[in-house]
């Protein structure tokens, strides 16, 4: 059973920052690409970032270029988010989601997600 559960989301005043985790388990972490989406209240999904299976290669959404930094530790079947410089429109439930393989921005799996909350 493919399993994804984030962690590391919190309350944090403008400026600062966070770490998110994901762990995966149930299939070969290492065989697909990956992406952070969040989903900011009353808002559809917006994609984040995405890291590549093979050569590692990153992405990331203009909103958050510069400030969020996407790894994995294929190893630790984990995924990060380092998300510096927040801003209160930082603020939604980000989830780890597993590409698809079929079409960009297309995933089959998601987690259920960790909440960022941005304020002073």
């Amino acid at each position: 059973e493919v399993q994804l559960v984030e962690s590391g989301g919190g309350l944090v005043q403008p400026g600062g920052s966070l770490t998110l985790s994901c762990a995966a388990s149930g299939f070969t972490f290492g065989a697909y690409g990956m992406s952070w989406v969040r989903q900011a209240p009353g808002k559809g999904p917006e994609w984040v970032s995405g890291i590549d299976r093979g050569d590692g290669r990153t992405y990331y959404a203009d909103t958050v270029k510069g400030r969020f930094t996407i790894s994995r530790d294929n190893a630790k079947n984990t995924l990060y988010l380092q998300m510096h410089s927040l801003k209160p429109e930082d603020t939604a439930v980000y989830h780890c989601a597993r590409d698809s393989g079929k079409a960009q921005y297309d995933w089959d799996y998601w987690g259920q997600g960790t909440q960022v909350t941005v304020s002073a």
